[in-house]
């Protein structure tokens, strides 16, 4: 029998859209933009914390937005990930996609009715340094929740598909992310830094411990490549301390973070080289879109890394190894390689056709 109305799914845990924030931000306007451009005939609704949208438009795209009073992020991601799926099974929301699991404390207290939930695990989040033993006994009892309350799951990596089968015996929906949209020349362009030398590696994360940012940073101070790594460097005690250290050193531009599409964009098409030295999580969206760029990647030797790249990196497990490479010529085939790479699998064509199908697959099931 047809469908009365248009399949209602919506998209939870982020911080909203447009994006502004992160991995699962960019994600989330990307499925919107995916859907718009693909001309999809189902409802699409995205939750946004109202504090990081001053102005609360109505609509993005096709996607109607729909605000909460809590933040998404740190300890009230659990109210804003717990209030916002009480008001999707209000609204008789078909299929909710929830990001993340701190929220996942809820589910067992949820009536949802006929709602089907689909979780996105992200990384393993309780493995991550820069929580406490609490905070890291939390999130793995809430992945675990998750896990039994959830009609489906995402990984978006194959070692974290692993992860998930030997811990829960469970077999994950994999998806990773798309990064085409990093490469498309932003409106108006922006020129290139005048403070910037004319050739640099670049570096851009998160100032956190399990990034690598120390290691990169020494390897780099005794290498005559010069290096400019974005970063929020005064959010944390860690990061002030490596400024503090480094920050004067010839080759080392430490820059605060940089948002706009355009001086962003020209300080990823100026780079010589990417450094990429994260090491939890699964696939990172960063990686996957300096991928679409064509530069040579070193990344830091771990399963989720090897995975994204297909292998096709240059890895490096500490300093040394790090200063090595750097040390020998710039390779010219690995650009193009891992460009191929995300070009045959990692764009929001291919993603969103996953995603769409598992929606549909989910509301019929």
């Amino acid at each position: 029998m047809a469908r009365a109305a248009p399949l209602h799914i919506a998209i939870l845990g982020s911080v909203g859209v447009p994006a502004r924030y992160g991995g699962f931000e960019t994600l989330a306007e990307n499925l919107v933009r995916y859907h718009a451009a693909t001309d999809r005939p189902e409802r699409l609704s995205v939750y946004c914390s109202g504090p990081a949208y001053p102005d609360r438009p109505e609509r993005f795209a096709n996607a109607d937005l729909i605000y909460s009073r809590f933040r998404a992020n740190g300890a009230a991601s659990v109210a804003y990930d717990a209030t916002t799926l009480r008001d999707a099974v209000a609204r008789g929301v078909d299929v909710a996609l929830l990001l993340g699991v701190s929220g996942a404390v809820s589910l067992p207290l949820l009536r949802r009715g006929a709602m089907r939930l689909i979780t996105h695990v992200d990384g393993l989040e309780w493995r991550r340094g820069k929580w406490s033993a609490p905070v890291r006994a939390f999130l793995r009892y809430s992945e675990t929740l998750a896990v039994r309350h959830s009609d489906a799951i995402i990984a978006d990596n194959p070692a974290i598909a692993t992860h998930l089968g030997q811990a829960h015996g469970i077999t994950p929906e994999i998806i990773a992310y798309g990064g085409d949209h990093a490469v498309e020349p932003p409106d108006p362009p922006s020129a290139p830094r005048g403070d910037l030398p004319g050739t640099y590696a670049l570096a851009l994360c998160r100032i956190e411990p399990e990034n690598n940012v120390a290691m990169i940073l020494e390897a780099f101070a005794e290498s005559p490549m010069p290096l400019v790594f974005v970063g929020n460097w005064d959010d944390s005690r860690y990061g002030r301390g490596l400024r503090a250290t480094y920050g004067g050193r010839d080759g080392l531009h430490l820059l605060d973070p940089i948002h706009a599409p355009g001086p962003r964009y020209a300080l990823r098409a100026g780079a010589a080289a990417y450094i990429h030295g994260h090491s939890a999580g699964g696939t990172n969206p960063a990686l996957v879109e300096m991928m679409h760029f064509g530069l040579p990647i070193f990344a830091f030797d771990c399963t989720f890394n090897r995975q994204t790249t297909d292998g096709r990196a240059l890895f490096f497990h500490d300093a040394g190894a790090l200063r090595k490479l750097l040390a020998a010529p710039l390779p010219l085939d690995v650009g193009p390689a891992l460009r191929a790479r995300a070009q045959d699998a990692l764009t929001w064509d291919r993603i969103g056709d996953a995603y769409f199908d598992l929606f549909t697959r989910m509301a019929g099931a």
